[in-house]
């Protein structure tokens, strides 16, 4: 017999898969997603749920690695010139994007928070036809940027969501807070929401993460664990050019510096107490040929399997930073650009989701997988759980013809699917056997 949430899916996985190519077409980077907030806005209009954006939703000072205003400014004129309105707009001008959707039943009950990341990676998309994406013509419409980590369907998860609580309004009781999260990549955004008090209340918060492990589409892992922290820093080398011939020693080489910091930061003992890592992932510097490079910039992240972990490598590579700008005479600058904490879910929850799910003919629940990287949703998860709420991050594996980050990215859409029916009988199931907190 098929029951309620069953015939949801059915009705709803169009809906879902649409939503996703339309968001995976117009990818946008952290704190610039213009576009895709306002497009999440209509989705959401006239189904009962109150919204909140711009700094309703975040706080401002709390953001991380706000892109420069040059940026900012030229995102705005292309949302402007895709139809975004202007009074619309001006609420999210400077980069506070992503919003809150709030569905307030009016009857006692548990207060849900759900957190659905949606920003891109500036990474140019594969166009070649063994590229799902190419080849049925969802593939990005912006040059140099891509979702190559699924946040377009977690989006698309995000909505999916919506339709059903909004469905079901006259049957549920208590609170739901859909959060849609900017800036999740480097570890920028989460922090920004979360001061805002949008999980200061919540009894029970869910959230999840498409692929990860390459599994069948239809396995979810209830809870997770490992969760890294990471620091991301830019280090700006300061020096004095020269002409390379005619008077090399009245430069100060900032090239150099930042050279012999690289080979030196990923040259940091591993640590006995858990996984610890480093990586330079880009080095600009110079000007020219024959010119003593006057400026270098690096982007370097540091993570480790708890907070002390990752403080030994940031403390490591900071002094490996300044001495390498003291041997070559040139000035440094250290510009923090993102964090994410360490922090598990609760373990608990792969019981509840297993019970909740014995009816799903599609889902198969494992009780926990590791994740083995770092995800801002760490400062929500701890956020719920010291004010006494129960927390948990779930995987929505699919088989990944390529890995996160990488040109090719992509996953089966049932993974999604599968994603929301999980999150859905979850919150139906505990909304029927849990308490709200005393």
């Amino acid at each position: 017999m098929t029951d309620a949430i069953e015939r949801f899916m059915e009705e709803i996985e169009p809906h879902l898969i649409d939503q996703r190519r339309k968001r995976h077409q117009y990818p946008e980077i952290g704190f610039a997603e213009y576009v895709t907030t306002y497009h999440l806005s209509e989705q959401l209009a006239g189904k009962g749920f109150e919204l909140f954006y711009g700094t309703d939703f975040l706080t401002s000072d709390e953001r991380m690695g706000v892109p420069d205003a040059k940026f900012l400014i030229q995102q705005e004129q292309r949302a402007l010139a895709y139809g975004v309105p202007s009074d619309f707009l001006e609420r999210m001008k400077g980069g506070h994007t992503g919003l809150a959707a709030v569905l307030d039943t009016g009857k006692p009950g548990p207060n849900f928070a759900y957190r659905f990341d949606i920003d891109a990676l500036p990474i140019e998309e594969d166009d070649t036809s063994g590229h799902v994406p190419a080849r049925q013509d969802f593939r990005s419409d912006i040059s140099g940027m891509m979702h190559a980590c699924g946040h377009d369907g977690h989006a698309a998860v995000g909505l999916g969501l919506a339709e059903y609580l909004a469905k079901e309004k006259d049957n549920l009781r208590g609170k739901y807070t859909i959060l849609f999260q900017p800036a999740e990549e480097g570890g920028r955004g989460a922090k920004a929401v979360v001061d805002k008090g949008w999980l200061d209340d919540a009894d029970y918060f869910l959230s999840g993460h498409v692929g990860i492990h390459d599994l069948p589409s239809g396995t979810v892992a209830a809870a997770t664990s490992k969760f890294l922290a990471s620091s991301k820093i830019n280090a700006k080398f300061s020096g004095k050019s020269a002409h390379s011939g005619l008077e090399p020693n009245a430069g100060r080489n900032a090239l150099l510096a930042a050279a012999s910091a690289t080979m030196h930061l990923h040259g940091i003992s591993r640590h006995k107490d858990g996984a610890t890592r480093i990586n330079v992932g880009t080095l600009h510097a110079g000007s020219g040929r024959n010119i003593i490079a006057d400026r270098a910039l690096m982007e370097i992240e540091t993570r480790g399997e708890t907070n002390d972990l990752d403080e030994y490598m940031q403390e490591n590579a900071l002094r490996i930073l300044q001495a390498s700008a003291a041997m070559f005479d040139v000035e440094l600058e250290i510009e923090h650009m993102g964090k994410a904490i360490s922090a598990d879910a609760d373990l608990e929850f792969a019981a509840i989701v297993e019970r909740a799910c014995t009816a799903s003919k599609r889902l198969n629940i494992v009780p926990h997988l590791p994740i083995g990287a770092s995800e801002d949703v760490t400062y929500m998860i701890e956020r719920v759980r010291e004010r006494g709420g129960k927390a948990t991050f779930m995987i929505f594996a699919s088989p990944l013809p390529a890995g996160h980050h990488h040109p090719r990215f992509d996953y089966e859409e049932q993974a999604l699917t599968a994603g929301l029916e999980t999150l859905i009988r979850t919150t139906d199931h505990l909304l029927k056997e849990g308490n709200t907190r005393e």
